[in-house]
């Protein structure tokens, strides 16, 4: 299974953008993400896996065995903060979004996640057969202990694995993902203690008190995570969005204790409260009354700290980015995410996981940001995606989302740009789009998303509702008898990015749909339609007034084009690694013009789609209607109409360096933190930010002799080297574009020059992002 935008390797051209730990599987609003308040993105870091933020403290707090004061807990020295100066001093509170970062915690498990293990029993078993339990008497960090450890699981559950489903989830939802739990939540504790002040003799970390819930005299010891009683507040820390269900009871007695009337109960969360949460500490706000619990959301972003090795996760072209993590876990189907969730939450009575693949709405998945490609480390990349609550069901289907975006990446890349077109004209059978362009994902897409338009076209011309009863009750009253025939086709408005640091943010990249009076050969069920000159203008005038904006509006946010404006993020970036190649060959240079496309093909339920299946679809819409309804030819049924998607015009909008810095200002720390763990936007809260970086990771961790020889299906048949496998020689059929003297611009205020691209029409050949800005197109197809 493959993922994002991933370099060649010496073994051979890489294949794909995105991480993953297993084998790729056998079956695969008007104006869009306002700006960059709507992007997510990954900034370039220098430092494979390097961790920013706060460094890890000492101490530990879960392993102590008595309260103490939280400086001592945590080796910290500081001067406390003024009570009345805490962000819950005043009622719920959200760190500002300027301060949010990330924290590292230990994991050394993690270097573990490329692990595989066959599927079939008998395969299983004979891997796990030249095992002997007990599992502690192989080393940790090593293959053998990992197995042994499933082994164990497997002797205590009749050797099935009905919870998990299979090793993959058990190695990531148990092994990996439970071990950390403690020391992350060690972590996150000892950085509110520092970011907060919780310093000096009256703040006690790990505290137990007494309690008695009044209303049936049961006792309960609560251990709080700090307790001040001289402020008499007491505070719980989750380092995720998620409270602890076998502490309700207890904080209910808490409040209710007499004892404790004046105490006040303060919830600190490293996320966002989940659903769930926070109708949990809504009951306890309504029970303690005015006042008494308050909320605090710390927004950090855990890190995981490990030595990567031989069995770390990596994709074909070695690449290794821990946001993406996220994207390998997420299931292929609404069932496998509802599976999932019930197990991790079943594995979680104490609210100690953070947010998973639940929380990401894949199908919005896009490609926001890549870094400077380097020959021979990589770049860094990152992809946005809506946050949505683990409950709503929807973190499926983040491997063939990304792959879909990887693979057009390189289709991109490797084929000369004259290939990029589409063409579905009922008179042209012949011409539907390129061979080649035909046999992937990317042009798959653009075929479509031409076919979803005509469709909505002839939906928005039903003149019994909506803006088609607008348009055609304006025709009657004008006295105009019947509308002409259409072309619509998609081209990029202007559109903005920004160079800055070595990378490319793709600020926003919206699409418009453009329409003009055209008739075909092919008989349509509403007959000709013969109109004056003047007539003509004016059904176009209310079309385009009409019909075209709610179009192009539904191109722009509709989750039908979901794929296609993901597609066309991959190539605004494939088109600007071009341009970097130009002046410096990079890792991809044997790729780029290459006209080879086998290694990016259609897959899993598209494998088997012929172009000719979406033509034949829309012949006969085009000849039999989309829909019936009385319309202006003797009640004939169907309106149907032409179009493509064509992005040989590339307007561009550059983007100054003060306007960046003014509007933008969080994105270098949520890019930089976005390669390495998936986090929040600090410039918006609905979507997550998630990437990686496509370098080959070193392998330091020891060369492992395992008894069984694990089964490498996500990697090369060898594991990596101590040192970054060499790049490419660069030899191939590499053949920049020529360039058109009728372009215009650059990137933004670079005063970097782009070589632009031969125009073709219905050609996915510019960039609505100020990279390319063609002139010229030659006419003819529809």
């Amino acid at each position: 299974m493959n993922h994002p935008i991933v370099p060649p390797s010496a073994a051979g051209t890489s294949r794909s953008l995105v991480p993953t730990a297993s084998t790729r599987p056998s079956s695969a609003p008007t104006r869009r993400r306002h700006l960059w308040a709507r992007a997510a993105v990954a900034l370039a870091t220098v430092g494979l896996l390097s961790v920013s933020g706060l460094p890890q403290l000492q101490g530990t707090a879960d392993a102590a065995t008595k309260a103490m004061p939280c400086e001592q807990m945590f080796k910290l020295k500081g001067k406390p903060t003024d009570p009345g100066k805490l962000p819950w001093a005043k009622g719920d509170a959200t760190r500002p979004e300027a301060d949010w970062d990330s924290y590292g915690f230990p994991n050394q498990r993690q270097a573990m996640d490329g692990l595989t293990l066959p599927d079939d029993p008998a395969e299983r078993d004979k891997i796990l057969g030249k095992l002997t339990l007990p599992y502690k008497k192989y080393a940790e960090g090593t293959p053998e202990r990992v197995y042994a450890t499933y082994k164990d699981y497997l002797s205590r559950n009749g050797n099935t694995d009905t919870k998990y489903g299979g090793f993959g989830n058990w190695l990531n939802e148990a092994y990996i993902e439970v071990y950390g739990r403690n020391p992350r939540g060690e972590a996150f504790h000892g950085k509110v203690v520092k970011d907060l002040g919780l310093l000096g003799p009256d703040w006690i970390c790990e505290e137990t008190l007494d309690v008695t819930d009044p209303d049936t005299n049961k006792p309960y010891k609560r251990r709080f995570d700090a307790v001040n009683h001289k402020t008499k507040e007491v505070l719980e820390i989750k380092s995720g969005g998620n409270h602890d269900s076998s502490q309700a009871p207890k904080d209910r007695a808490f409040l209710k204790d007499p004892k404790y009337k004046d105490y006040k109960l303060r919830y600190a969360f490293g996320q966002p409260q989940s659903e769930d949460t926070a109708r949990y500490t809504a009951g306890l706000k309504k029970l303690g009354g005015q006042g008494r619990v308050t909320t605090y959301e710390h927004v950090s972003t855990p890190e995981a700290q490990f030595k990567p090795g031989k069995y770390t996760a990596q994709d074909t072209a070695r690449s290794i980015g821990r946001g993406s993590d996220v994207v390998r876990q997420s299931p292929a189907t609404p069932a496998d995410m509802a599976r999932q969730m019930q197990r991790v939450r079943a594995g979680d009575p104490t609210g100690l996981r953070v947010r998973g693949p639940g929380g990401v709405d894949f199908s919005t998945l896009e490609l926001r940001y890549v870094g400077k490609p380097v020959k021979g480390q990589g770049l860094n990349y990152s992809f946005s995606a809506n946050k949505v609550d683990e409950s709503a069901g929807l973190g499926y289907g983040g491997r063939q989302k990304a792959e879909l975006i990887s693979d057009s990446f390189f289709t991109w890349l490797a084929l000369t740009p004259e290939k990029f077109w589409v063409n579905l004209n009922p008179d042209e059978p012949d011409r539907v789009m390129d061979k080649t362009f035909g046999t992937t994902d990317a042009g798959r897409v653009l075929l479509q998303a031409d076919l979803e338009m005509k469709h909505d076209y002839a939906k928005d011309m039903d003149p019994r509702t909506g803006v088609g009863k607008q348009l055609f009750d304006k025709l009657a009253a004008e006295n105009i008898p019947c509308t002409h025939g259409v072309r619509n086709w998609i081209v990029p408005k202007p559109a903005e990015v920004r160079e800055q640091d070595g990378g490319l943010y793709i600020l926003d990249a919206p699409l418009k749909v453009n329409s003009v009076p055209q008739e075909v050969n092919t008989p349509s069920p509403n007959g000709k339609c013969n109109l004056t000159e003047a007539q003509h203008k004016r059904v176009t005038q209310l079309m385009d007034a009409l019909i075209v904006p709610d179009i192009e509006k539904k191109v722009n946010g509709d989750a039908k084009y979901a794929d296609l404006r993901a597609v066309y993020n991959a190539r605004v970036a494939a088109e600007w690694i071009r341009q970097q190649d130009t002046k410096s060959p990079t890792d991809y240079h044997a790729i780029i013009n290459s006209n080879k496309a086998t290694d990016w093909p259609l897959r899993g339920k598209n494998a088997s789609w012929t172009p000719k299946q979406t033509y034949d679809d829309y012949v006969k819409s085009f000849t039999q209607g989309d829909y019936s309804y009385p319309c202006e030819k003797a009640g004939r049924p169907g309106t149907c109409v032409m179009g493509g998607v064509d992005f040989s015009k590339s307007p561009k909008q550059n983007v100054t360096q003060a306007k960046f810095t003014a509007e933008h200002q969080h994105l270098p720390r949520t890019t930089d933190i976005s390669v390495r763990a998936m986090t929040d936007d600090a410039e918006n809260k609905a979507l997550l930010a998630l990437g990686g970086n496509t370098a080959a990771h070193t392998g330091t961790g020891g060369t492992p002799t395992p008894t069984p020889t694990p089964s490498h299906t996500a990697g090369p048949s060898t594991p990596p080297s101590s040192t970054p496998a060499p790049a490419p020689s660069g030899q191939g059929a590499h053949k920049p574009a020529p360039a058109d003297p009728h372009a215009s611009g650059g990137l933004a205020n670079t005063g970097t020059r782009i070589a632009t691209l031969a125009g073709v029409a219905l050609a996915l050949v510019g960039l609505g992002a100020g990279l390319v800005w063609l002139r010229r197109r030659r006419g003819g197809l529809n």
